[in-house]
């Protein structure tokens, strides 16, 4: 594959797992519905759901900001894209062992929105999962040792400040569709009779993506 064409299938793989991250229901969109339905109000749900997104966003820059400084410092040392590959793994199989979800739905005041949102990115490692992508798109440096470590830093904070940003507007776009639809004509009840619960699959997505990351390492 041409070095576009594997960017461009990286930049795929931050929108796609932005769509993902945005359809589970784990990631908020049914308080964004509760909100709106609370508030009567269709401008509720937006609110709420840009809450969400930036705790959201916030998460992911809290795990990929340290690894882009690492990156800078350790210039791409295999031993770290291995540990990028591995994180994603053995949270998704802690995942897998823990197997407990809370089944109802708080009402939370919308000023902790982004707090929720930030606490349960965190909880479930979606940031983990953009890792290894994240270092992709940074990408190694052959002239590392001839260039100051502050460039490459600034560099990688841009890129992880655009993974994030893309990340988010994709979670938020594909939440939103589902907030919007359940608002306007399914309602809130109807999502907690037939709530899906997503959690075995976004375990095995975080395990996915690590084996995915090691084999392209091999």
């Amino acid at each position: 594959m041409s070095e576009a064409g594997h960017l461009l299938a990286l930049w795929a793989a931050v929108i796609v797992s932005g769509l993902y991250h945005g359809l589970n229901p784990a990631m908020g969109w049914p308080l964004a519905v509760s909100h709106g339905l609370l508030a009567r109000r269709d401008g509720a749900v937006a609110s709420a759901l840009g809450y969400l997104g930036a705790g959201h966003a916030l998460a992911v820059l809290a795990i990929t900001l340290p690894f882009g400084l690492l990156a800078s410092l350790l210039a791409w040392q295999r031993p770290m894209q291995i540990v990028a590959s591995l994180l994603p793994i053995g949270f998704g199989i802690w995942l897998l062992l823990r197997r407990r979800h809370a089944r109802a739905l708080a009402r939370i005041r919308p000023t902790q929105f982004a707090l929720w949102s930030f606490a349960i990115a965190i909880a479930h490692g979606a940031g983990l999962m953009l890792i290894p992508i994240y270092l992709g798109l940074c990408g190694p440096d052959t002239d590392a040792g001839h260039q100051a470590v502050a460039a490459l830093s600034t560099r990688n904070l841009a890129m992880a400040l655009a993974v994030a940003l893309v990340h988010t507007v994709a979670m938020v776009a594909a939440g939103g569709v589902m907030a919007w639809l359940t608002y306007r004509h399914v309602g809130l009840q109807c999502v907690r009779r037939s709530w899906f619960n997503l959690d075995a699959i976004w375990a095995g997505s975080l395990i996915v993506v690590g084996l995915v990351s090691l084999a392209m390492l091999a």
